[in-house]
């Protein structure tokens, strides 16, 4: 039973906040004390409805004629293809409390009954518009409430649902029954999408405006029909990856420039735009921060460098297409912020973190037969205790399992009203949570966890600077498949790799990835055989939709080092059968310039060992102690190509310096690749199926 009082969650409050590491920023003022109310008859949930506390308000003044009653949904709408996670609020809910969403009812595995006024359930996939929703005790037809359009399915969902607030996030807006077509015009608070185009009646694509922290609304409009949807897009501090890059037509005579700072989303007015490698024939952008240029020469694909006073420069080399939309990182040197405030470290605002309480729960209340932790095992020696944490989905499959501090840790002593509470805090957006419950011994270095089950919930909104209360995580998914690798390393090269390190995580949805204290596994090249991973949870459940991520890098000493080729992105549903990897990439060696030597500026050559395919190389090529970073692309594998000699623009702080340089060589492939619809994030590991990286020494 929970009855923390306001003085007790302030201090937990700023004790989270000076200790989390993972947080950006914590939230400027404490939480609100937990209100208390008397709960009516709802059934057996092993506590007395007398004294038990809730964080709900909406159960205050329930109808006293009636026993049984279902008053609302929080939220009250939400997207078609269902999971999002819904709280209703009611009164006379037993534990086999049942769920409908119109006529479709909630798998009991999706509902958590939690007290007689407060049921969390996911909400299953519906038809766009407004259902009813009806709840009922098990079989008890006099128990049964509805509420018409107590729920509304929204028309359409974007994804990516956030991004950063400069903009220029490339989101698919994906709708149900809708007739979109070039007339179409999108728009996120108020402001219209650019470079829209509708590849389907259901589905279009469009680059996000600049904006502001928050969740704000989505509009699509064709003719006279306009679809709205609140809060279906956040602004956020952080960097996804899906926006500038190439786009448009094929190259034909005209050629559209368009130059942002990657951290405000401002236009970079006087950045100088060079074709080719003549840097005399440099065009400087406008106060829009857009370059347009016309010459009927434009007829094949041309390199398009970039640079801007300030900034670090990027080329594309070979681009086929009539619109490049770049954003340049901004050098932080004390000579770049001598006017205005320093930009911030993401491109947002520090400060706007949101927070959610929660409680994890085992199904005690819907299982006579089971205990709380009965799904862990009981500790074997004095060191040993039952510990569970919370954590958020990532963006990086790769991530390797880090235990979070002591502190955070969810024991069977810590207080709850129907399980065990937490608090945390994480970016604004549509979050999902998941949480690991199993066995830890901090007297070992490292610390030991093993995992043994795990709950998810999904759809969480977060805003910023404000509190999201009464999120139910359930353990109830056992960690007790193993998933099996069959694995093809490649071969040894002279300077490396030298063995493999490969791991499991789960891709949940579109929501990201959660990561698995299973370890990764490092046997020495040569290699070729079966690798074992015991506990990974089975699909089903809250997990249904969900893959097995696989992932195998083949790596140099045991930091993983370069040279290295990762394959990055295999995915199954199954344990039943090997995931077999084998398409590595092979590994990058620099021809121009050569290792140790002086570097004219301008011509890069590459070759890649043996391995599957280039769909494109990257260079990563740094100076100044890595203050300035020239990235080039080149489209496909081994090629020599010619980009500008930057020093010859004369551009303060946006041009390398003299000096020692460290290049870094991606050859990347990319499920699906068009080198015309290229997007930053292809640029990084996180956007590539696999690639291989060597790093190399010159200088200018």
């Amino acid at each position: 039973m929970r009855t923390a009082s306001r003085g007790f969650l302030t201090a937990r409050f700023a004790s989270v906040c000076a200790g989390l590491a993972i947080v950006s920023a914590c939230i400027a003022s404490a939480p609100e004390g937990i209100r208390r109310q008397t709960d009516g008859d709802g059934g057996d949930f092993g506590v007395d409805p007398q004294t038990t506390s809730t964080s709900s308000s909406t159960g205050a003044g329930l109808p006293g004629g009636d026993p049984h009653a279902l008053l609302g949904a929080d939220p009250t709408h939400g997207p078609f293809n269902g999971g999002q996670r819904v709280l209703l609020h009611g009164n006379g809910f037993s534990s086999q409390v049942r769920v409908w969403f119109g006529d479709v009812e909630v798998d009991p595995s999706a509902i958590v009954p939690i007290d007689p006024s407060r049921v969390q359930v996911a909400a299953p996939p519906g038809a766009a518009g407004p259902v009813e929703l009806a709840v009922q005790n098990g079989d008890d037809t006099s128990t049964r409430r509805a509420l018409p359009g107590g729920y509304v399915y929204d028309a359409l969902y974007a994804s990516p649902s956030s991004g950063p607030i400069s903009g220029g996030t490339t989101v698919e807006l994906i709708g149900q029954g809708t007739r979109w077509d070039e007339t179409t015009v999108a728009k996120i608070d108020q402001k219209p999408c650019s470079s829209l185009a509708v590849p389907e009646p259901t589905r279009l694509v469009c680059t996000v405006p600049q904006g502001t922290p928050g969740a704000k609304t989505i509009s699509v409009t064709t003719g006279g029909e306009t679809i709205l949807v609140l809060d279906g897009y956040t602004y956020e501090d952080s960097v996804n990856g899906y926006k500038g890059g190439l786009s448009g037509a094929p190259l034909a005579g005209r050629l559209k420039v368009l130059v942002y700072d990657n951290f405000t989303g401002d236009p970079i007015p006087g950045a100088r735009v060079v074709l080719g490698a003549d840097t005399t024939s440099r065009i400087e952008v406008d106060a829009s921060g857009v370059a347009v240029i016309e010459d009927a020469s434009l007829d094949s694909p041309r390199t398009v460098t970039v640079a801007a006073t300030c900034h670090s420069p990027i080329s594309f080399v070979d681009v086929p297409v009539d619109t490049v939309t770049v954003y340049l990182d901004p050098v932080l040197t004390p000579a770049c912020g001598a006017s205005g405030d320093p930009p911030p470290p993401v491109g947002g605002k520090v400060g706007s973190a949101g927070a959610i309480e929660g409680e994890l729960v085992w199904d005690t209340s819907l299982d006579p037969g089971s205990v709380a932790w009965g799904n862990i095992p009981s500790p074997r020696r004095e060191t040993e205790r039952k510990a569970a944490y919370v954590f958020t989905t990532g963006v990086d499959p790769l991530a390797t399992f880090r235990l979070p501090s002591e502190f955070q840790a969810i024991t069977p002593e810590t207080s709850g009203e129907l399980g065990h509470g937490f608090t945390m805090y994480v970016a604004p957006g549509n979050r999902t949570l998941y949480a690991l419950a199993g066995l830890e011994d901090r007297s070992t270095t490292p610390p030991r966890f093993t995992a043994y089950a795990m709950g998810v919930v999904r759809g969480i909104p977060v805003l910023p600077n404000e509190w999201t209360r009464e999120v139910f995580l359930r353990i109830n998914q056992p960690l007790d498949h193993a998933l099996s690798m069959d694995v093809r390393a490649p071969a040894k090269g002279p300077k490396g790799p030298d063995r493999i390190q490969a791991n499991v995580s789960l891709m949940i949805g579109n929501d990201g990835f959660a990561t698995l204290p299973i370890g990764a596994q490092s046997p020495l090249i040569p290699f070729n055989g079966g690798l074992t991973f015991v506990g990974v949870p089975p699909l089903a459940r809250d997990l249904l939709g969900a893959s097995y991520h696989s992932s195998a890098r083949a790596v140099t000493g045991k930091a993983g080092l370069a040279p290295l080729s990762v394959v990055g992105r295999v995915l199954s549903t199954s344990t039943s059968e090997p995931v077999r990897i084998g398409d590595f990439v092979g590994v990058p060696t620099l021809e121009a310039p050569a290792q140790n030597s002086a570097w004219d500026g301008s011509h890069l050559a590459t070759s890649f060992g043996a391995g599957a395919p280039v769909d494109l190389s990257v260079y990563d090529i740094a100076s100044g102690n890595g203050l300035i970073r020239w990235t080039v692309a080149v489209p496909a594998g081994s090629h020599a190509v010619e980009v500008p000699d930057l020093r010859q623009l004369e551009i303060e702080n946006g041009a390398l310096p003299p000096g020692p340089l460290t290049i870094g060589v991606y050859g990347a492939k990319i499920d699906g690749f068009d080198y015309g619809k290229l997007v930053y994030r292809q640029l990084k590991p996180a956007g590539m199926s696999a690639y291989s990286l060597d790093s190399f020494s010159a200088h200018l």
